[in-house]
């Protein structure tokens, strides 16, 4: 009698919890675009706002959307920076890295993916894919730009973008900021107590990339990282082929970049000038 009143009342717990713990595994799998997607429509400045000219241009996708973007010419530019930005925001939020580059005197196309700023559209995986081809195109075909001349810049979820990109375009080199390996890589650490690999839909596999990569990349990453783990950075770069370097920085997810000072902008410049020069 006493057992039957007991797994009576296991049950009147474990019904409830795995009926809790089944929403909140549908959940995951619906919603998976709300996690890894939060833009924001508003642009909050434009490279004008730090002494930049630009140029305002619109990309036009394969499948028919326009995607709003800025070029900003650097003079006696080395190269372009095509540059893709990680899973918030939009692209006035990108400044200080644009003004970065601009001082190492490279050009950049900054655009915002489908679904973000004033760009159409929602953000997808095969969407973000679709937008970087767009923006090579506008870079090659319209402006004229040797693919030699070009670095495919990415950073977080921008590096994913990137290093598909460099899967089907090689460009003069690749910089991979803040990579991870793949989005179930990061979801299995983050929600360890879910069975995430079974219900990703959306997977970014830049270590499925690197064997398809020519161009020369420089990895970046910091251990002090608190959403990406410096772990990730370093199986990039070991599993990437030559030529390749790694450029340790310190600080935060977000602002690693400009709490590492001359460290970040050095180690950017020895790269380049490795591959496009003084």
């Amino acid at each position: 009698m006493a057992a039957r009143q007991w797994m009576e009342k296991a049950r009147g717990v474990l019904v409830p919890v795995a009926s809790v713990y089944g929403v909140l595994l549908l959940a995951l799998f619906l919603l998976q675009s709300c996690l890894v997607y939060y833009p924001t429509h508003e642009k909050v400045a434009t490279p004008k706002s730090i002494g930049l000219d630009y140029e305002s241009v619109e990309l036009t996708t394969e499948d028919g959307l326009m995607l709003d973007a800025w070029f900003v010419p650097a003079q006696d530019a080395r190269g372009v920076v095509l540059f893709f930005h990680g899973n918030a925001g939009n692209i006035s939020h990108r400044l200080g890295s644009v003004e970065i580059f601009h001082d190492l005197r490279f050009s950049t196309l900054i655009f915002d993916y489908r679904g973000y700023g004033q760009s159409e559209g929602e953000p997808s995986e095969e969407g973000t894919y679709a937008d970087a081809d767009a923006a090579w195109r506008y870079l090659t075909e319209e402006r004229g730009v040797p693919p030699e001349k070009i670095v495919l810049f990415g950073r977080s979820l921008g590096s994913a973008i990137a290093a598909n990109a460099a899967t089907r375009h090689r460009a003069g080199a690749l910089i991979l900021e803040s990579a991870f390996t793949s989005v179930p890589d990061v979801a299995a650490e983050i929600y360890w107590f879910f069975p995430v690999r079974w219900l990703a839909r959306i997977d970014y596999d830049t270590m499925g990339a690197l064997d398809s990569i020519a161009s020369p990349t420089l990895f970046i990453h910091s251990p002090d990282d608190e959403l990406i783990p410096y772990a990730h950075g370093r199986a990039l770069y070991e599993a990437a082929k030559e030529p390749k370097q790694f450029l340790e920085i310190n600080g935060g997810h977000n602002r690693g970049f400009l709490q590492s000072g001359s460290v970040y902008t050095d180690g950017l410049d020895a790269f380049l000038t490795t591959y496009f020069g003084k």
